[in-house]
């Protein structure tokens, strides 16, 4: 039988080979992928497909247990090889360490505590945890006895988690006492209190004791962790699951209404994870893998749990943040654990380069072979800042586009292998049939071109349905244009087949019957050196019908001059023409964000139109403060 690591892609070549190979016979093609893994009964069909319903089969019939692949397998090759480094908050608190060996029993202690509250296959869990090893656990745990998990990143309010668990109709919750983060300790039993108030399916807390703060308590619904695992087998037989069973339910910030449960389903999300980590990242036995996101996110789901541990790889998971205890943790952890490849978001790297570059130059950063962004598109700025001071121009960056409905990245360069471009996600995925569109659907046959980004085919990452709500599924992601999939992003092709993500094509404004994408107008604002970071929106205008607004961050108040104002509006006229100055400019602190890193658009279109009052619910942000100080600064224009 092949490994997963005879489809590693080496060369261009190679890349060019399994490209072709994937679309003229995409059943063969990812049947010898899935053929790698261990599965208890072999698949009937290996894609069933109709995407006027539309439904999406990978694997039919075929029956396995994730967590085998995950765990298991590797322990039966190399049971003291490290799956997971655990880097805390606070430097000076313990390292730990979980081998393949101990990580399987861990999570086999845990799934039969589970059992042991009835919980069983279909059933849903929510998960509520701060950055800890416990929150890898608790999820395989889940995945393990064939519990569908459903993680809320503990940052979200009571509301939003409230939402969540109603939406999935949780029977159970599993948190902690409390979280670090940085200099901060955040009650998370509080907000899980506060929120179970509003749920009825939950009937059991499961309650971590990660910051020894006094919680209240209530003997009928919570238990300690401790005292949930006590006396428990390290033995648990998987539950064998259907290869389209679910796997997890994750949601997804809608731009208009409730959040979306995607559905991901066990067969098909395993070997995409797999397969995509495998040569994205060039992942090589003895290398230190570690991405910053937090589960919470789709990108902690794919890329730091179950692809790495899919490929048998050893992961850093990081409870903190960048800024604590100072502006140099990631480059000290960098060191300390020899990281090889090292993904983050651009919103991260953007701020890391506000800081001076001596914090970086005092470590030792040469075990560093792949750098890679996700988020985002990246701007040139933060792309060249990356480049030179963190990969010394000689280390390759991936800068990965997807998103949570697509399980996994679907374009971007293989670190060292494929052509990179700065500020280009480049190229597809094998497996991935892009096509650009005009706004009626129309394929845009040439070369060089911008237009809407779609999708023509399956690949095995796709979630299945919005949980709950098929029909908004299908209006989301499957009404625009019949028979391709719409991400909602726009994307620039270059001479070479390059795609550049433009941003959501919700946010291309008509200023004056012209369509203006806001991403390029942004990325000449963020190119004025003293600029940050810029966010820009339309609002309706008498004249234009639409004029745009430019929310800009400085690198400090004294960059700020009279003439500032028209420096950024010369900057965007010399870059993109006279016809997309922004009409205002606004100079705040922050922008809106996401717990994830993404700027609330909706929020600051609202704001720019003089609709505070219409902005509804904004305490998922992660700095809701934010709004208040633009009201009241645009109260001052």
């Amino acid at each position: 039988m092949n490994n997963l690591s005879d489809f590693q892609l080496k060369s261009p070549e190679a890349f060019q080979e399994a490209y072709r190979n994937s679309i003229d016979n995409s059943s063969e093609f990812w049947a010898e992928i899935a053929s790698t893994f261990q599965w208890h009964k072999p698949w009937k069909e290996v894609l069933k497909y109709d995407w006027s319903i539309p439904s999406t089969e990978w694997f039919v019939e075929g029956k396995l247990n994730i967590t085998v692949n995950c765990l298991d397998r590797h322990v039966n090759v190399h049971p003291e090889k490290e799956a997971l480094i655990w880097e805390p908050n606070d430097p000076n608190d313990t390292v730990q360490r979980y081998t393949y060996k101990s990580l399987l029993a861990a999570v086999c202690r845990f799934a039969n505590g589970l059992k042991n509250q009835g919980i069983k296959k279909g059933d849903r869990v929510c998960i509520y945890m701060p950055m800890i090893p416990e929150l890898t656990i608790a999820v395989l745990a889940c995945a393990r006895i064939g519990a569908v998990h459903s993680v809320v990143f503990a940052g979200f309010s009571s509301t939003a988690l409230a939402t969540r668990i109603n939406d999935a109709g949780c029977a159970l919750l599993i948190t902690a006492d409390g979280a670090f983060r940085g200099d901060k300790k955040i009650s998370l039993k509080a907000i899980a209190d506060e929120a179970l108030n509003e749920c009825d399916t939950v009937k059991k807390c499961i309650v971590f004791q990660r910051t020894f703060q006094s919680v209240e308590w209530d003997n009928r619904k919570d238990i300690w962790w401790h005292d949930f695992i006590d006396g428990l087998s390290e033995n648990c037989a998987p539950t064998i699951m259907d290869a389209e069973d679910p796997l997890f339910i994750l949601y997804t910030s809608g731009s208009t209404g409730k959040p979306k449960g995607m559905v991901h389903t066990c067969g098909g999300y395993m070997v995409y994870t797999a397969y995509t980590f495998m040569n994205v990242f060039q992942y090589q036995p003895d290398d230190i893998y570690w991405c910053t996101a937090d589960i919470g996110w789709i990108t902690g789901h794919s890329y730091m749990v179950y692809g790495p541990l899919a490929c048998g790889a050893t992961s850093v998971h990081f409870e903190g943040v960048p800024s604590y205890p100072k502006w140099n943790r990631f480059w000290e952890i960098c060191e300390k654990h020899k990281v090889t490849q090292f993904y983050t978001a651009p919103t991260a790297i953007r701020a890391l380069a506000k800081h001076p570059t001596k914090l970086i130059e005092d470590y030792d950063l040469s075990a560093l072979k792949v750098l890679g962004s996700v988020g985002e598109p990246i701007n040139d700025e933060a792309w060249n800042w990356y480049d030179t001071h963190i990969g010394k121009n000689k280390v390759p960056i991936v800068d990965t586009w997807w998103q949570t409905e697509t399980g996994g990245i679907l374009i971007s360069s293989l670190a060292g292998v494929t052509d990179q471009k700065p500020t280009f996600a480049t190229q597809p995925l094998p497996g991935i049939q892009v096509a650009l569109v005009d706004e009626k659907g129309r394929p845009i046959f040439e070369k060089e071109a911008e237009g809407i980004l779609t999708i023509n085919y399956p690949w095995p990452g796709i979630a299945r349905t919005i949980y709950g709500d098929h029909q908004r599924y299908k209006e989301v992601y499957f009404s625009a244009f019949e028979g391709r999939y719409f991400p909602g992003d726009g994307a620039l092709r270059d001479a070479d087949g390059n795609y550049r993500i433009t941003g959501r094509v919700d946010d291309v404004v008509i200023v004056s019957g012209h369509n203006l994408g806001t991403a390029p107008i942004e990325n000449a604002i963020n190119e004025h050196a003293a600029v940050v970071e810029s966010a820009v929106v339309g609002y309706p205008h008498d004249v234009k019908g639409n004029a745009l607004m430019a929310y800009v961050i400085l690198y400090d108040t004294v960059s700020y001059t009279p003439s500032l104002y028209e420096e950024i509006r010369k900057e965007v006229a010399v870059q993109i023409g006279p016809i997309a100055k922004p009409d205002r400019i606004l100079f705040v602190s922050g922008l809106p964000k996401t717990r994830s890193g993404k700027i609330m658009r909706r929020i600051l279109r609202k704001l720019a139109a003089g609709e505070a009052d219409q902005l509804g619910d904004i305490s998922t942000l992660l700095n809701p403060e934010i709004v208040e100080e633009i009201i009241v600064g645009l109260a001052k224009e």
